[in-house]
Parts: structure tokens; C-alpha cells; sequence
């Protein structure tokens, strides 16, 4: 009876544990003076109070209601909302989500 040899694939294991994300940047236009000025404005008008799950005392993000990629007004009140951390992770993830499947 012959024994079955096992030979070396010749594939090597790729160390993923040193490999990091590049760290995220905001895109230009939230850091100008006109979106700065928006959500000064509308925090004053709304509140910090996440419009979604009515969560305040924390960070809070004005969140294109059409996201910018989807064709939204970048400048207009009424395509800005404000949410939470949970919330916006969660609305941007769906967006994303939405466009993917647009795109198969």
C-alpha cells in the first residue's frame, strides 16, 4: 500500500494584523465656512436633539436626508437633518447599502 504524500500549496499567509485603515477624512466642503454656518443655524432652530430617536447630550451630525452622491442639495435646510452617532451610522450604512445594490 502506497502512503499518500501531502506537498506544500507554495501559498503563503498574509500578516493582516499590521495592515491599518488609512485614517478617515472629512470631505472638504463640511469644513467650509457655508456648512459651518448652516449648522450653526439649525442647531439653534432644532436643537441638539437627534431628530431620528430624540437622543441628546451627545455628538450630533447634520446628515444629508438625499446623501450628495445621490444627487441631494448640498446647501438646503431641508436636506439636513440632525442625528445622533447610532443613528447617522445606521442611515449612512442603508444609503451605502441601497447604492451597492443599485450598482449590481
Amino acid at each position: 500500500m502506497a502512503l499518500l504524500r501531502c506537498i506544500n500549496s507554495g501559498l503563503t499567509v498574509l500578516d493582516t494584523s499590521i495592515a491599518r485603515e488609512p485614517p478617515k477624512r472629512a470631505d472638504a466642503f463640511y469644513v467650509s465656512k457655508e456648512w459651518r454656518a448652516l449648522m450653526g443655524t439649525i442647531l439653534k432652530q432644532r436643537g441638539r436633539v437627534c431628530e431620528r430617536c430624540g437622543r441628546s447630550g451627545c455628538r450630533i451630525f447634520g446628515d444629508h436626508v438625499v446623501e450628495l452622491k445621490d444627487g441631494g442639495a448640498k446647501l438646503d435646510p431641508a436636506n439636513v437633518q440632525l442625528l445622533c452617532g447610532s443613528c447617522h451610522t445606521a442611515k449612512t450604512a442603508r444609503a451605502k447599502a441601497q447604492r451597492a445594490a443599485k450598482n449590481w
